[in-house]
């Protein structure tokens, strides 16, 4: 893999990557590796899943939300990068390699805090987290875990999931049902998110119009396909987290 972007020339060498990434180079380019509103949005799960217990134990909920971070926001971001280069940064391959290392990592540590002081539980989820982690952003077994599917368990039920068993020690039909309504969120987002990033990273151009009834037309070109998605994922990404917010805020207060 090389430390520069793909080699292929993008079709607009002018057009971002994502509607959050920056203009490549420098503290930008980790901006954009982070995936600020997607990493903000899954986070919002871990939120979810430990208001949803009886009591809110603050410092275990910082402590998942933590190790999310670690493993979803740095070390599957900097693996995904890794495999192709889908946000053009020019972070080098060795730190991209560091950042995923050191994120699994810190994930882990912070894991194993919690299955010796919360539940033993954390035990088994820990290597289903590291496996998910690294089998669907490095495309494993030929991208079998890379698919729409793979990534709303991964990335949205399995967040609810740990949250709560790090706060109550067991599962229940709250947090399952919780799981699963962050599960199709996250399936809405893939749906609205894989057009889009062809849109912005494969597509040169688009031509064509709608006839509209009254015998009028418009005209269709790349923003016309692209702005509706963009704005529903802006305003998604928002909406989830205002409703975990407000779900700690109601432990709390």
């Amino acid at each position: 893999m090389s430390d520069m972007p793909d080699p292929e020339a993008p079709v607009d060498p002018d057009a971002r990557p994502a509607f959050y990434a920056l203009s490549p180079g420098g503290w930008r380019d980790y901006w954009s590796l982070l995936h600020p509103p997607y990493t903000l949005w899954h986070l919002s799960y871990v939120a979810i899943g430990a208001a949803l217990a009886s009591r809110l134990d603050v410092a275990w909920w910082l402590e998942t939300t933590a190790a999310f971070f670690l493993a979803m926001g740095i070390a599957a971001h900097a693996l995904d990068e890794l495999n192709g280069r889908p946000l053009r940064t020019r972070i080098p391959r060795g730190v991209l390699i560091a950042l995923a290392v050191v994120g699994l990592a810190g994930a882990l540590a912070i894991g194993v805090h919690g299955a010796m002081a919360a539940t033993p539980w954390i035990w088994a989820l820990m290597p289903i987290g590291v496996f998910l982690v690294v089998a669907y952003n490095l495309e494993l077994a030929g991208g079998l875990f890379h698919s729409d599917l793979w990534f709303a368990l991964a990335w949205g039920g399995f967040p609810v999931i740990v949250a709560y068993v790090a706060q109550t020690g067991a599962l229940s039909a709250a947090a399952a049902l919780a799981a699963a309504g962050c599960v199709a969120l996250s399936a809405a987002q893939r749906a609205l998110s894989t057009p889009v990033r062809t849109l912005r990273r494969h597509v040169a151009g688009v031509s064509g119009s709608i006839s509209m009834a009254d015998g009028s037309s418009e005209p269709i070109d790349v923003d016309t396909l692209r702005h509706p998605a963009e704005t529903a994922l802006r305003l998604l990404s928002v909406s989830v987290l205002l409703l975990a917010a407000g779900m700690v805020a109601a432990k709390l207060v």
